[in-house]
């Protein structure tokens, strides 16, 4: 690691992206320290032409800017290094939140395409009901019969899977 260097706190300039992740709570607290104990931690800056950008200590930036100091203890990195900090897809329990997410819709798809089968062999059997005429004294053949009105939608994929099954229906 390069050895720490004092830079002139005027110099370094903080990405606008930056500037909003400031907590004024946690700026007093490392003021606080920082008057307790000194800095104890180099902020990181790169070189961009002539000017100084920071890449990592917002907060101690502006401690010591509350402070009234003039200068801060910092170590140049090259831009490459800079550059690659950890991706948010690159955190592990950011993979397992998409992972569990992308589950998630697959089911949902999967009830959903349940559902508009259903509805669909339910159409298809209503067109198919017997269109002969009741015989005389006979109930209307035509209305749905208690067997069809008592079964009730699947609960599951897996669920309805058995009821097509269970009823010769393809799935």
């Amino acid at each position: 690691m390069p050895k720490p260097e004092s830079f002139p706190i005027e110099k370094i300039f903080v990405p606008t992206k930056q500037k909003k992740a400031i907590k004024p709570e946690t700026v007093a607290e490392v003021a606080e320290s920082i008057m307790e104990i000194g800095q104890q931690e180099p902020i990181s800056i790169r070189l961009d032409g002539d000017r100084l950008v920071l890449v990592e200590g917002l907060h101690r930036l502006e401690a010591c800017k509350a402070l009234g100091e003039t200068t801060i203890l910092g170590v140049v990195v090259p831009a490459e290094l800079a550059q690659h900090k950890p991706l948010l897809a690159e955190r592990p329990e950011v993979e397992a939140e998409r992972l569990k997410m992308a589950r998630l819709k697959q089911l949902r798809l999967e009830k959903e395409a349940a559902e508009a089968s259903m509805a669909a062999s339910k159409r298809v059997s209503a067109t198919e009901a017997p269109r002969t005429r009741p015989a005389k004294g006979s109930h209307d053949t035509t209305k749905a019969s208690p067997v069809r009105t008592a079964k009730s939608a699947p609960k599951s994929l897996s669920a309805w899977i058995n009821q097509q099954k269970g009823s010769g229906g393809r799935y």
